[in-house]
């Protein structure tokens, strides 16, 4: 029999970053339930007000645009890209200078 394996080691940023990313993946999905959720409660005998409804989805909204500010701000930090592959460097050439506009005469 051979001698179990170790656990592989996983750096804490990088398993963090991971998780991070999985957060992310999970948001739309996440939005879609909160979103579905008065048109389940609208099959309730007593309904659901209009006012309640737009609140609860304005609600989930901004908190969806909360939670994905704070996901992407933590997945900006300073490794600056995700783990992976390095991307190519950018060769295209800078655009070019434009010359500036001429003033305008005044009457």
């Amino acid at each position: 029999m051979t001698p179990p394996a170790e656990p592989p080691f996983v750096d804490r940023r990088l398993y963090r970053r991971r998780r991070l990313m999985d957060a992310a993946r999970l948001l739309p999905v996440l939005g879609a339930v909160l979103f579905a959720l008065p048109v389940l409660n609208a099959a309730a005998p007593e309904g659901a007000s209009t006012a309640r409804t737009g609140l609860f989805l304005f609600a989930v909204w901004g908190g969806l645009v909360l939670v994905a500010g704070v996901l992407s701000r933590a997945l900006a930090g300073p490794e600056g890209a995700p783990p992976g592959p390095q991307a190519a460097p950018d060769d295209r050439p800078p655009p070019p200078a434009t010359a500036p506009r001429p003033a305008e005469p005044r009457c």
